[in-house]
């Protein structure tokens, strides 16, 4: 097996800034140079030890897709729609409160009708959903709840519970005529 070495002798190039030929002829000399030791160096995983007992990389098709790596992944793809919609709303609502009463009256048919109605919710599942996962993500950096059950446990929790409350808050709103 051939040496896992790059011949630097070519590098640094020295000239000065009012040699533009040597300039371009010495950046050309050194790509050709580098082309040559690149074309005779080993593959670049030939340097690297392995072992043959564990594989090299797993990918997600070995693993057994569970509710921990849907909440994981739904985590963070919760918080860019928190951030973005969520942000629209807010200034939408800061914008009509500030410019009058016209605007602010156009703002609340659109909050009171069905459709505002479908995102105010689903804003307020993707709220509890983030501030329970970020619990359990706290809980985890703690360095608990990494054992498969328990792990498992807390993934259901998140998704239950984001439910149990968003679920609550609405009747809440609705039964106080919010």
């Amino acid at each position: 097996m051939a040496a896992c070495s790059i011949d630097w002798t070519i590098w640094p190039p020295r000239f000065s800034i009012n040699d533009t030929d040597k300039v371009f002829a010495r950046l050309r000399g050194a790509l050709i140079a580098l082309k040559v030791v690149a074309q005779s160096q080993p593959p670049l995983g030939a340097c690297m030890a392995r072992s043959s007992a564990r594989p090299l990389s797993p990918h997600l098709s070995v693993y057994k897709w569970g509710p921990h790596m849907a909440v994981s992944i739904l985590n963070r793809a919760m918080g860019v729609g928190l951030a973005t919609v969520g942000m629209v709303c807010l200034v939408w609502w800061l914008v009509a409160a500030a410019t009058g009463v016209e605007a602010y009256d156009t703002f609340m048919g659109w909050a009171t009708f069905w459709p505002g109605y479908v995102v105010a919710i689903g804003l307020t599942f993707t709220f509890f959903f983030h501030l329970c996962a970020g619990l359990r993500h706290f809980v985890m950096d703690a360095g608990a709840g990494f054992e498969l059950n328990t792990n498992r446990a807390w993934a259901w929790g998140t998704i239950l519970g984001s439910a149990g409350l968003t679920i609550a808050t609405w009747l809440l709103i609705f039964w106080k005529g919010l």
